[in-house]
């Protein structure tokens, strides 16, 4: 069927994700998040530092995690080992640890910072009583992945949220854990989520002697 010459639709127009890589992100190594913690200490990027780190622990969305404000993450002069905030997306609230190492990031950057319990962690460089947008916070991600020699392409904000969770499932092979920790309505999506395949069960299947 033939369209009309005043058919926008008849009109050639470069799709939106022409030469850019779509799909899943991959998850970061031990050694990249190293190697990342080590780029941002040198540079002194104290905020960054405790943005990545909080990052990795939350397993959040983007849009969840530039939301974080400081009454979610402190608790009297300390920082929460556990932390709770509701998730755009779904409604639903997402309860997430803080580490050790992630308390100390957290805290040094909060101190610095300042303000009061109510405003956001992580501000806009723009406006300060607004939340960092999703937007600063993947050029960010970006800058850090360039800065190992990883394709950005290759690796985003996405790769932060699947960081942890891959990782606890290839210590454990317990999708299940990992469908609670990341508040996943079917086991479906998380094994999705993870990309597991048929060989990853079989692989945990012969590491088990009986």
């Amino acid at each position: 069927m033939g369209h009309s010459q005043f058919d926008d639709a008849s009109r050639e127009r470069t799709a939106w994700n022409a030469g850019k890589k779509v799909g899943t992100k991959r998850p970061f190594t031990q050694k990249q998040i190293w190697a990342i913690r080590f780029f941002l200490d040198c540079e002194r990027r104290i905020r960054d530092g405790a943005l990545f780190d909080l990052a990795i622990d939350s397993k959040l969305r983007g849009c969840d995690l530039v939301k974080i404000r400081i009454r979610d993450v402190v608790a009297g002069a300390d920082i929460r080992a556990r932390a709770i905030v509701v998730q755009q997306k779904t409604g639903r609230p997402a309860q997430f640890e803080i580490t050790g190492d992630v308390r100390a990031s957290l805290l040094a950057w909060l101190e610095r910072r300042g303000g009061s319990a109510g405003d956001y962690a992580f501000p806009s460089r723009i406006d300060h009583t607004r939340h960092m947008s999703t937007r600063q916070y993947a050029r960010l991600v970006d800058e850090w992945v360039t800065a190992i020699d990883l394709r950005s392409d290759e690796y985003g904000t996405h790769s932060l949220q699947r960081t942890k969770a891959s990782m606890i499932y290839r210590a454990t092979g317990n999708i299940r854990a990992i469908q609670i920790l990341l508040d996943h309505s079917k086991i479906e999506n998380t094994v999705r989520y993870l990309g597991v395949d048929a060989e990853d069960p079989l692989l945990l299947a012969e590491g088990t002697e009986i």
